[in-house]
């Protein structure tokens, strides 16, 4: 088996929320349950990564609820990282969750290709765009994305349910709450649209302060 890692930037960085599509099943604040890969094995590892391209929240409605979910733009922003977390997990594997979060079956692509074209967008779902980030360890690394680019669709904040499971996954690779605020917060979807106490309520870091 060849292995790959997967960069993930929304709510896969939960590890219990990422399982859900490895393992097939239903996510805390989510209204379905995944149909999981045809590997159910863990990921081999997992550590954070910074994605030097910037993360954005779009679209209108999820399984999440009411609200838009995350992407990261196609253009390269220095002065704004996205924090992510990657998995080492099996081509298939990598695949089959592309698929998942796609809404289609049987994905299938030439990671080389990925490579060549470093954005290569092979579906219409939300997530249609595969993105090579580099390597690590000697393992590339992949994402998917909005066949759109950055501010080409309109910036809508996210349901609670889908921040609040953002703010598990930044809170599990070291950030303190006031360090996720300020993150959160700088994030077109969530930028001037909601309130830094509100974000604090939705992502459920009103307790934890």
């Amino acid at each position: 088996m060849k292995y790959v890692w997967y960069a993930s930037y929304g709510s896969n960085m939960n590890k219990d929320r990422f399982s859900c599509y490895i393992e097939g099943t239903q996510a805390e604040g989510s209204s379905e349950a995944e149909k999981g890969c045809r590997n159910c094995n863990p990921p081999l590892e997992d550590r954070l990564i910074e994605i030097e391209y910037p993360l954005y929240f779009s679209k209108q409605e999820s399984k999440w609820g009411a609200g838009g979910v995350a992407f990261i733009g196609h253009q390269p922003a220095a002065s704004s990282k996205t924090i992510g977390r990657m998995y080492l997990v099996t081509e298939e594997q990598f695949m089959d969750v592309a698929s998942q979060e796609n809404g289609i079956e049987g994905l299938e692509f030439d990671f080389e290709k990925i490579k060549e074209a470093r954005f290569l967008p092979l579906t219409e779902g939300w997530y249609g765009t595969i993105v090579y980030l580099g390597d690590c360890d000697g393992y590339p690394i992949f994402s998917f994305t909005s066949n759109h680019d950055m501010g080409e669709e309109e910036y809508v904040a996210p349901a609670p349910g889908y921040l609040r499971t953002i703010a598990k996954g930044l809170e599990a690779v070291g950030m303190t709450v006031e360090e996720i605020l300020d993150y959160l917060e700088e994030k077109n979807g969530l930028k001037s649209a909601k309130a830094r106490e509100q974000i604090k309520k939705d992502a459920g870091l009103a307790e934890r302060s």
